[in-house]
């Protein structure tokens, strides 16, 4: 069992409409890892423990969009709805949310990337840190892979995620990858109440 601590924090990427089933870029089943999500943010919130809430943030004319050459239909705006945490998605008013891929011609899928994330965690004394969210090939790889050679030890939420899977076996890679770099699969069931 993993007791929860002083020096842990959960990291929850891009739960926006975008992302979520109808979206832009909706993720097929994305929707269905809202449930365990919450459950995490209930132990984390119980223990005095941060929340951090990752979030695309794009300028209208990003790279990454299709108009611009990049893979993407356009998504996640800045300001726009399709950028905002659907109304199913309920973090608590104390969880801190970090803006990533602003700039308009470069890509971020780390919440790390560009941002004050890092500097902010260790302010914080974090340590370990719990990784769930979407998607887990683009964002949720990306952030746990800055993650881990930042130095901070990951636990991957395996109930937690959802991948895009532009080729079928994208996510079960991305999985097998953060694991093999030293990510801990972890689940609800694995924490201590």
């Amino acid at each position: 069992m993993i007791a929860l601590t002083a020096g842990d924090a959960l990291l929850i990427a891009d739960i926006q409409n975008d992302f979520l089933p109808g979206g832009a870029l909706g993720i097929t089943g994305g929707d269905r890892i809202l449930p365990a999500l919450h459950r995490y943010m209930e132990r984390f919130q119980a223990k005095g423990l941060p929340i951090w809430l990752s979030r695309d943030w794009h300028p209208s004319d990003h790279c990454s969009f299709k108009e611009r050459g990049g893979p993407w239909p356009v998504h996640c705006v800045a300001d726009t709805a399709g950028a905002l945490p659907p109304p199913s998605f309920h973090p608590p008013s104390q969880a801190f949310t970090i803006y990533k891929a602003t700039a308009r011609d470069r890509e971020a899928y780390s919440a790390f990337q560009e941002t004050s994330l890092d500097r902010e965690l260790r302010a914080q004394g974090v340590r370990r840190l719990f990784i769930g969210g979407l998607a887990t090939d683009y964002c949720v790889l990306n952030s746990v892979k800055d993650g881990l050679r930042l130095g901070y030890t990951v636990h991957l939420l395996m109930d937690g995620i959802c991948a895009v899977n532009a080729s079928p076996t994208d996510g079960k890679q991305a999985e097998d990858e953060m694991i093999r770099l030293g990510a801990r699969p972890t689940r609800l069931e694995d924490l201590a109440s």
